[in-house]
């Protein structure tokens, strides 16, 4: 069942109960200068309730078409009444034929579409319900305002129904994910894990083509160890932990806390990416070989990534100098990714000793 359900019961409920305040004005009622012709009115409004009580209750039924055909037939009979009513039209307390029954539509249109519907279906159901009265009428425009009203008010209600539902079902969605990720990890946590471990160490000791399989082994645990660690972000946001840990290997090593690190989407990707550059600028001035950490962890408001080697660390001047000579790889793909989104870079280095890149984001 979806969240609309219950709706189109109540719909259909209010149908039947307005359908029987008619029926009961109609028979307890003297005014009408033709009874029969209102009698055929209502028999066409009951064959209507049954049948729109049925196609409502079929979600391939709940299309435009029917939406329309609701309307023109609720119509039909409210444009009835002048003749029904004969002399009698705009006499005091004269009401149309289907008396509150033409709010059918309007409701149904809400439910369907939303409160902009709903608005419309009103504005229909009411011009024509203005356009029978006259000016003596004392209740001239008190129904429209009431159709106006659960026109929009039942839309809206609808729509915030809808729209609960699907950040429901998102977070069922993503609950399952997690179980599945729990399931795995306890499955996986004491077999492969620690035999791509084995693989990666016993690879790096032996040396030669086994240290390129030991390599592709680390890459392997270290995406492994994501699939089964980190949990889905909120839709629009991303965790930060999921971004960093692919840059993990037997070179680099990542560490971050065992909450989310939960930002929004492009300012996680672009703190992605400036520690990428960070990482990148050890390889290409350090060394393929030299070890790399990367630690990333939240505080008051904030997110901090950290980015450690233990290089040959960089020269007084040297950046400025880079910075002057057009070389700008720190300068925009780290101090500018992150100016941009708000944050500080800070950079510590001590010849012979590596450096360290620190960079703080507004969480």
């Amino acid at each position: 069942m979806g969240i609309e359900v219950p709706f189109w019961r109540a719909v259909a409920v209010y149908r039947v109960a307005s359908l029987a305040y008619a029926v009961v004005l109609m028979a307890q009622h003297r005014g009408y200068e033709h009874p029969v012709a209102g009698w055929l009115v209502i028999a066409v409004m009951a064959l209507w309730t049954a049948g729109t009580t049925y196609a409502y209750s079929v979600a391939v039924l709940r299309r435009w078409p029917l939406l329309a055909m609701d309307l023109l037939v609720t119509m039909a009979c409210l444009l009835a009444s002048p003749y029904v009513e004969g002399s009698m039209q705009g006499a005091t307390g004269i009401i149309p034929v289907p008396a509150t029954w033409v709010a059918g539509p309007v409701l149904a249109w809400a439910v369907h579409a939303g409160r902009r519907a709903g608005a419309v279906a009103a504005a229909v159901v009411a011009g024509g319900d203005l356009w029978l009265r006259t000016p003596q009428d004392p209740i001239l425009i008190n129904g429209a305002v009431l159709l106006f009203l659960a026109g929009v008010v039942v839309g809206h209600v609808a729509q915030l129904a809808r729209q609960a539902e699907e950040r429901m079902q998102r977070a069922i969605e993503m609950e399952a994910a997690q179980r599945e990720r729990d399931r795995l990890a306890r499955d996986i946590h004491d077999s492969v894990l620690q035999v791509l471990a084995l693989v990666q160490r016993r690879g790096r000791q032996i040396g030669g083509e086994a240290a390129e399989l030991g390599r592709l082994a680390g890459e392997q645990e270290a995406a492994l160890r994501e699939l089964i660690a980190v949990r889905p972000a909120p839709e629009g946001a991303t965790d930060l932990r999921s971004l960093l840990l692919r840059y993990g290997s037997p070179e680099v090593t990542i560490s971050t806390p065992a909450t989310p690190l939960i930002l929004p989407a492009e300012t996680a990707r672009e703190a992605a990416a400036a520690v990428k550059a960070a990482l990148d600028n050890v390889r290409a001035h350090c060394g393929p070989q030299t070890r790399a950490w990367v630690l990333a962890e939240s505080g008051e408001g904030t997110v901090t990534v950290s980015i450690r080697d233990d290089g040959p660390g960089i020269p007084d001047g040297r950046l400025d100098q880079a910075r002057a000579d057009g070389r700008l790889g720190v300068a925009e793909s780290i101090r500018g990714r992150v100016a941009e989104l708000g944050g500080e870079v800070s950079i510590m280095s001590v010849p012979g000793q590596g450096t360290e890149i620190e960079i703080t984001l507004p969480a």
